[in-house]
């Protein structure tokens, strides 16, 4: 009986509208929630047919669904681990009681935004219960390559507040110009001597003594100089670790250049690299490179004019540091500072993504979990593929906004008095129905 129906689709109609009333409400509750993402309700009609002419109404049904792929505003912060995705992508979390319960491979968990803050162990968490989840990197800050569809070789972030860090020297470079005119007949051919600091491999601060002796012809000119270097870790007998002559150009192209290196008497340190300009040395904590300059170039020994002058005394290497604070920077690289100046990165927090990122399920704390629907992941670089950049010290928005939650409710308020309407009028339908009978 189509009346019957009538009354049917009226309720349907308030059973639709107080789920869409629901999502409003949940819209507008968390529209200060970082990270949250609105719910929609989906009308879908229901057809029932006719038969005999008379037509049934079959009413209405509704589906929810959140917008997961929809991005809010990102708000600036002032932590520098306060994570946000500019662009599309999920960071990789785990349930901060799976880590403290020592589980190996914890469950995975997706969200766009969090507050990480490091707890009592150096761990990344935020306060709703979430630890951030990255690659560990190589003691040199390299990243090992992981297989990218998979959450295996993912750890917890975290951070030693209290670790020391120094690297070692391996490089030095010589920008020296020699006075020429000492390499002339009659003059004084008094030497000069250069100290570079460098640090061994236990942060140790040792020196590299560098002597230039000038070879003093009876007439002319030599353009020739003895290179000495010793090292203060290196035991007096063990001295010197290189000897070299240089030999510097005198023509109009090249004047002042470096013309050869050559090693005189018993072999003293490594040999001279005409292509690179660099030799190496062995000092106590073991080889060093040092950078000439290579001949004919005017990048390291010069040899021009009356007066000595270090110009360029480069050096690699740091002193022992302690870690004073993290940072991650656009790629997703978390990188620790520490007090000498140094950077190292000990992580990277890759960037998930799925091809439908709206079918992933969505569980407590913005978080969620990649299903059927949503395809599976694949973690990138941030700001590679598909996904977006990381941006410390922001959050993201809500994607509710209340202005348009409060519109959304009128209509709903409106939709569900209708329907309540609807019933009232059956209801009197079958009043007078029952009145014609008596």
């Amino acid at each position: 009986m189509s009346i019957t129906s009538s009354f049917s689709a009226g309720v349907a109609g308030l059973s639709v509208n107080a789920t869409r009333l629901a999502t409003i409400s949940d819209n507008i509750a968390n529209s200060s929630t970082y990270g949250y993402k609105r719910v929609e309700a989906d009308f879908q009609s229901m057809v029932i047919g006719e038969s005999g002419g008379t037509y049934s109404a079959g009413g209405v049904r509704a589906d929810t669904q959140r917008i997961i792929s929809q991005n809010g505003t990102v708000v600036g912060t002032s932590n520098a681990t306060d994570l946000a995705i500019r662009g599309d992508g999920f960071l990789p979390v785990a349930s901060t009681v799976e880590v403290k319960a020592g589980i190996a491979n914890p469950q995975m968990l997706l969200t766009t935004t969090g507050s990480f803050r490091p707890d009592a162990n150096g761990y990344l968490n935020t306060e709703s219960g979430l630890t951030l989840m990255g690659w560990p990197a190589n003691p040199d800050g390299t990243i090992p390559v992981f297989p990218r569809d998979s959450s295996t070789a993912l750890e917890p972030v975290q951070i030693n507040t209290t670790s020391l860090t120094g690297e070692p020297t391996s490089e030095v470079g010589l920008g020296i110009n020699l006075p020429a005119t000492d390499t002339y007949a009659g003059s004084a051919g008094a030497p000069y001597d250069v100290s570079v600091e460098y640090y061994d491999n236990l942060g140790v601060s040792e020196t590299l003594d560098t002597t230039f002796t000038p070879t003093v012809p009876a007439t002319g000119r030599s353009n020739e100089w003895t290179m000495t270097i010793s090292d203060s870790a290196t035991p007096a007998a063990g001295n010197p670790i290189g000897v070299y002559t240089v030999t510097f150009n005198q023509g109009s192209a090249n004047g002042g250049s470096i013309q050869s290196v050559a090693q005189p008497g018993p072999v003293t340190g490594g040999a001279y690299n005409n292509t690179t300009g660099t030799l190496i040395v062995t000092t106590n904590g073991g080889p060093m490179e040092i950078d000439l300059g290579a001949p004919g170039t005017s990048d390291g020994l010069t040899q021009l004019a009356d007066s000595f002058a270090p110009l360029n005394i480069s050096k690699d290497g740091t002193p022992v540091g302690t870690m004073t604070s993290v940072e991650v920077d656009e790629r997703g690289f978390v990188n620790a500072l520490f007090d000498t100046g140094v950077t190292r990165t000990i992580y990277q927090v890759p960037i998930a993504s799925m091809p439908n990122p709206d079918g992933m399920k969505t569980m407590s704390g913005q978080t969620y979990m990649t299903t059927f629907d949503s395809g599976s992941y694949y973690l990138w670089d941030a700001g590679t593929g598909p996904t977006g950049e990381v941006i410390g010290f922001a959050r993201e928005g809500s994607t509710a906004e209340v202005a348009a939650e409060l519109t959304n409710m009128i209509q709903t308020q409106r939709a569900y008095s209708s329907n309540a309407k609807v019933i009232q009028t059956v209801d009197e339908m079958l009043q007078e129905t029952t009145n014609i009978k008596r």
